[in-house]
């Protein structure tokens, strides 16, 4: 698999990065749909198998436990000094006073825990989860740099917020010698596109690596509207992302059916290969629940899309609430 540069890091990342979300004990957290470690491990040897280097996990996923089954598996599977290595912190895990948001004592406390958690000595990208409205940029910008400097992550990234908040923080980074957001993980794919108004402009001007979270709407691109699926039944967040715009989405969706079916390849494969094709993304964020999920994530990086495909998929857009921010 060709890597590509991580923004301006100078690291070199596979251009997917396995979501790791959907690994975790399902009666720990938010997220009942989870596999379990003995259900995960052989994905994550896949992904490695199949060339992907990047891995993308969160504090907050299934109460922690995401973590611990990521860094066992990279442990056994994988090479450290090979691997791309992110995680969040932001949302507590716990309802004890100071145990989420991104105050100094906060993002210390969390990325030790995930360190541990992980069993690594350091991760390669610590990223915020959200903005938070309760905390000073300057407060959370300078502690990042902190842990920077203590070697406990590489470089720091950001997650869903709007793009003047973005501006505010690259611009506060720059103005106090403070180490700066090399990474965007924002919501884009064919169901919401509204990213490509102001942010991705953002990320384009400032040389941000940007690694698009749910680039297949949470499945929903993959199969028919009135299709079910576990996750899809018990994902609140999915509902509140996708519910409000039903009559809009379902002709995309349909239009992905068509392409899919007329080139003889996935629906994934179609609406991922959209993504990867945009500027500038760096590596989608894709979920995996099924080895063919895997394979058809890598066998996207090969579809290009004609013009007229292309157009097809997007003059059926409207624009759409801005959602994923909270």
């Amino acid at each position: 698999m060709k890597m590509k540069k991580l923004g301006r890091t100078g690291l070199d990342v596979s251009p997917l990065c396995l979501g790791c979300m959907t690994y975790g004990v399902p009666e720990r957290g938010p997220h009942p749909w989870t596999m379990r470690e003995e259900e995960s491990r052989p994905l994550i040897k896949q992904a490695i198998e199949l060339g992907i280097n990047f891995f993308d996990t969160a504090n907050y996923y299934s109460d922690g436990t995401s973590e611990e089954i990521v860094g066992r598996a990279l442990k056994d599977f994988a090479d450290r000094d090979a691997i791309v290595l992110a995680t969040k912190c932001y949302y507590p895990l716990t309802s004890q006073p100071n145990a989420g948001g991104l105050s100094r004592k906060a993002i210390f406390s969390a990325i030790d825990a995930s360190l541990k958690r992980l069993g690594t000595d350091y991760v390669d990208l610590l990223q915020i989860h959200r903005w938070d409205y309760a905390t000073p940029i300057e407060v959370t910008l300078e502690a990042l740099h902190d842990v920077v400097k203590a070697g406990k992550a590489r470089y720091i990234g950001a997650s869903s917020m709007y793009a003047w908040q973005f501006a505010k923080a690259l611009f506060t980074a720059d103005q106090n010698g403070w180490t700066r957001f090399a990474t965007m993980q924002d919501h884009y794919n064919l169901l919401h596109r509204e990213e490509e108004r102001e942010m991705l402009p953002l990320c384009i001007d400032q040389e941000i690596a940007v690694l698009p979270w749910s680039p297949l709407a949470r499945g929903r691109l993959t199969r028919d509207w009135d299709a079910k699926s576990a996750r899809q039944d018990t994902d609140e967040v999915g509902k509140r992302l996708y519910d409000a715009t039903e009559a809009a989405d379902r002709a995309i969706i349909e239009t992905v059916a068509e392409i899919a079916k007329a080139r003889g390849v996935s629906r994934a494969q179609v609406a991922l290969a959209w993504v990867v094709q945009k500027s500038p993304v760096t590596a989608p964020i894709i979920g995996a629940s099924k080895p063919g999920h895997l394979d058809d994530a890598v066998a996207a990086l090969d579809l290009a899309l004609t013009p007229n495909e292309t157009t097809a998929l997007e003059r059926l857009y409207t624009p759409h609430p801005v959602v994923g921010f909270n």
